[in-house]
């Protein structure tokens, strides 16, 4: 069985996040969308929040699984018997920063590669930080985020 992890913050998923899942699960039999727990940042959603956002906005997908994890990613991947890391690019800056990531996941364990996936060009300018700015003022986020999903983030952001 050929199994993907897709890994992010998801704080919150935007239509570019879905649009990776949705294209990384026709390639592999499981993907599996892990929110990571990073200790060096303040996320505007909980974990619990973060993980039910992806599940409005994924719905029940046979393919696809949401879960969280904290640590190390090659040490996740090896709890869920994955080999490939699948990573979203927008711009020539993602990849700098995703390839050395990429190389320090292999370095530490060989067997592991990143598959990285260029967005859609509807989503090349989205970005997390991008939504929650938008949605503290207000702005009308329904084009950049699931339709499910959009009303939550103002509600929750706009406090």
């Amino acid at each position: 069985m050929l199994t993907f992890v897709y890994p992010g913050s998801f704080d919150p998923v935007t239509n570019g996040h879905l649009d990776i899942i949705n294209r990384a699960a026709k390639i592999c039999d499981r993907l599996i969308v892990a929110v990571v727990v990073n200790m060096n940042k303040i996320p505007a959603f909980t974990i619990e929040e973060r993980l039910e956002l992806l599940h409005l906005a994924v719905g029940n997908r046979k393919n696809i699984e949401i879960t969280s994890y904290s640590g190390l990613l090659v040490d996740f991947m090896k709890e869920v018997d994955a080999k490939t890391i699948i990573k979203g690019l927008r711009a020539l800056s993602d990849f700098e920063y995703e390839m050395q990531m990429a190389m320090l996941n292999h370095n530490l364990d060989e067997d592991i590669d990143t598959l990285f996936m260029m967005t859609s060009i509807q989503n090349s300018f989205l970005s997390s930080s991008a939504i929650r700015e938008l949605a503290r003022y207000g702005a009308k986020i329904d084009d950049f985020v699931p339709s499910q999903i959009a009303d939550i983030i103002i509600r929750k952001l706009n406090k």
